[in-house]
């Protein structure tokens, strides 16, 4: 893959991830977030790792990298479109494999060979402090002799930084494309630190929800399980594509200083996924816990309900035996009142105390049944 080039002219497909490359790889003035929606963002010939020449578009790269023997080219593509992709596969041969997914994107990371070509594709990943919420996007990579060509569909990572780095350590750009992927390698997977302490600190915070009855702590819960589970179909399989590149299987370098760099990036990646891993668990825990400190408290509620309700029950007996004993002798002495000529004891000497002695006689034994039953 450092040997010499094998190239052809033409070229439409190779000025679009130049301007791809700008985007993503060139100094932050010409990789800033406002650059356009698709294009050549920056493009550069290296002769043993020092930059050679900055052209303008794809095809005075190509003019460049024939004139130059043993030069790279590193080109740099912001969403392109199918034209600039096109001419890039031109020029370099790239399998219509490779093209197909560079253009559709939406890819889980993965490392395939075509030939000399290297294809690889990785997901960065950058948290959102503001939203609190985890951007996901994708990064295309060919690596063959003599070139580099990135493909990026989202704003991280930060492959100015990446360029500006290699180009103060000529040594590491002179190895070759191989340098130039093991470093965006190590960006994208450093990327992932401040995810994993964005994840971190939301999980801490929904913690305190959950304790502290907040009812929309479910939701929460439920937004950044998502969120952790995409970041583990982000990073977990780019564990595969690292092994395959320390097995050899993918670039077959017997470079072994780059090799110790990418071990290094290997277990800082594997940090990453057992962390990720344990926060799946710990948020599933927590959403047990959530569901259980809800039934306690709904069945708190239902237990002042119940009680509130057995209350009024009891309330109501009360009021409702003393109605029964004050309709009593309200029915004697209606009856007693209503105007007949020919009335039992109508004229009886006693039938007015006979009248207020049936109302006490059932007033009493109502008051009795009431008591015995406990309803007074």
């Amino acid at each position: 893959m450092v040997g010499g080039r094998r190239f052809r002219p033409g070229g439409g497909f190779g000025r679009q991830l130049d301007e791809y490359e700008t985007t993503v790889g060139a100094p932050p003035s010409t990789e800033s977030p406002a650059a356009p929606a698709g294009g050549l963002v920056d493009s550069a010939v290296y002769i043993r790792g020092h930059r050679f020449a900055s052209p303008s578009g794809l095809a005075e790269t190509y003019r460049c990298l024939q004139e130059q023997d043993g030069a790279m080219a590193w080109i740099g593509l912001y969403r392109p479109d199918i034209e600039q992709i096109t001419s890039l596969a031109r020029e370099f041969r790239l399998h219509d494999l490779a093209v197909e997914d560079a253009i559709n994107a939406h890819q889980r990371p993965k490392l395939e060979r075509y030939g000399e070509t290297l294809f690889v594709v990785l997901r960065a990943a950058r948290y959102d402090d503001l939203r609190e919420e985890v951007e996901f996007s994708e990064l295309h990579l060919f690596i063959g002799p003599g070139f580099v060509v990135t493909v990026r569909h989202g704003e991280a990572p930060d492959l100015a930084a990446v360029r500006r780095r290699l180009e103060t350590e000529a040594h590491m750009l002179a190895r070759g494309p191989e340098a130039v992927l093991y470093a965006i390698l190590d960006q994208v997977v450093d990327g992932y630190a401040p995810v994993v302490a964005g994840l971190e600190n939301d999980i801490d915070e929904i913690e305190t929800e959950v304790f502290g009855g907040d009812p929309n702590a479910s939701r929460r819960i439920y937004g950044l399980s998502r969120e952790v589970i995409q970041f583990q179909r982000a990073a977990r399989p780019l564990l595969t594509v690292l092994d395959a590149l320390a097995d050899g299987a993918g670039s077959g370098s017997e470079d072994e200083e780059l090799r110790r760099y990418l071990r290094d990036v290997t277990d800082h990646l594997t940090q990453v996924v057992e962390r990720v891993d344990g926060f799946r668990h710990l948020l599933q825990n927590i959403l047990t816990v959530n569901a259980t400190l809800v039934s306690q408290q709904q069945n708190e509620e239902m237990r002042s309900l119940t009680a509130a309700s057995y209350a009024q029950n009891e309330e109501l007996k009360k009021v409702s035996s003393w109605a029964a004993i004050l309709f009593a002798p309200t029915l004697i002495g209606t009856v007693y009142g209503m105007n007949f000529v020919h009335m039992p004891e109508l004229n009886w000497r006693f039938g007015y105390l006979f009248a207020l002695l049936l109302m006490l006689v059932v007033c009493g034994t109502l008051y009795l049944i009431f008591k015995r039953r406990g309803w007074l």
